[in-house]
């Protein structure tokens, strides 16, 4: 078991948090709001810190999970940043979806400190947290991500180092871009098979288990057909995540219109108030507005 601590309780960090104290792990807990650090502490046991550096200190393993590169600095790196609290040895995680370059950022600076790194983003949305089933994508050093490995256990099913600092966060790009490709694809033939007047629960009956089928269309589409969009990851993140997909596509000439077209999609969804919807509201832009 190994002394850790966790920065940031959202939706995905407050489970993933809670399964390293089921798992016997010692756990600090940082969280912007101190209430919710406060409420995880006492349902969970473990140690409340009123900044990331006093919930870091001591730990041999810490991972941070929060919204975007600025909050990931901000809790990071200063004075009272999670670095400036760490051991030589300790390993820094990074679950937060963000920038290949920040990874390498933090990678250079955890370095200087003595200190490793590795790029941890997610997939699973907040169900795959809850249960303890998450895939990670992780970019680093394999020694420091041997160290992490065996943390990350915890809550994650599938982990997998991809290659060095940055490569954890390009792998959750594409699954981002695979993502938004395919709920687009099952808004529109969702869209159809009710416009032709087709029996759709047969339809997708058919039509998911075969070359057609995948979790989205699994798992969403009889929330789609309902019209209910409060079942997993909200619009506006869905739009961050794919800004920083088309940002670094810009780097390296990758070409992505079917992402630019769909990342324009979702604004239409959050001019329409959808903005925390979850991301199968595609499906409104194909719908006569109410």
């Amino acid at each position: 078991m190994a002394k850790t601590a966790f920065i940031g309780l959202g939706v995905m960090g407050f489970p993933m948090a809670g399964h390293l104290a089921a798992k016997g792990h010692e756990v600090a807990v940082y969280n912007r709001t101190g209430e919710k650090a406060k409420a995880w502490a006492a349902k969970h046991g473990g140690r409340a810190a009123a900044t990331p550096r006093a919930a870091a200190e001591g730990a041999e393993v810490v991972m941070m999970c929060v919204g975007n590169d600025d909050d990931v600095r901000s809790v990071a790196l200063g004075d009272s940043g999670v670095l400036a609290g760490l051991d030589d040895g300790a390993v820094l995680v990074d679950h937060t979806t963000a920038s290949a370059e920040l990874a390498r950022e933090l990678d250079e600076a955890a370095s200087e400190r003595g200190c490793g790194f590795v790029d941890a983003p997610v997939s699973g949305g907040q169900a795959g947290a809850e249960n303890g089933i998450l895939s990670i994508m992780c970019g680093g050093k394999p020694a420091d991500f041997s160290v992490a490995e065996g943390v990350m256990q915890a809550y994650g099913r599938t982990i997998r180092l991809i290659g060095p600092a940055g490569s954890g966060q390009l792998t959750k790009m594409v699954n981002q871009i695979c993502i938004a490709g395919l709920v687009q694809a099952l808004s529109e033939g969702l869209n159809f098979a009710q416009a032709a007047g087709l029996d759709t629960d047969k339809v997708l009956e058919v039509v998911s288990g075969g070359a057609a089928g995948s979790w989205q269309m699994n798992n969403r589409w009889k929330t789609m057909a309902e019209g209910k969009f409060d079942f997993g990851f909200a619009v506006d993140w869905m739009r961050k995540d794919l800004s920083i997909c088309l940002g670094e596509a810009r780097r390296n000439g990758a070409a992505l219109p079917m992402t630019a077209a769909v990342d324009q999609l979702y604004r239409l969804v959050q001019q329409q108030g959808g903005k925390r919807f979850d991301t199968s509201s595609l499906i409104l832009n194909l719908r006569e507005p109410k």
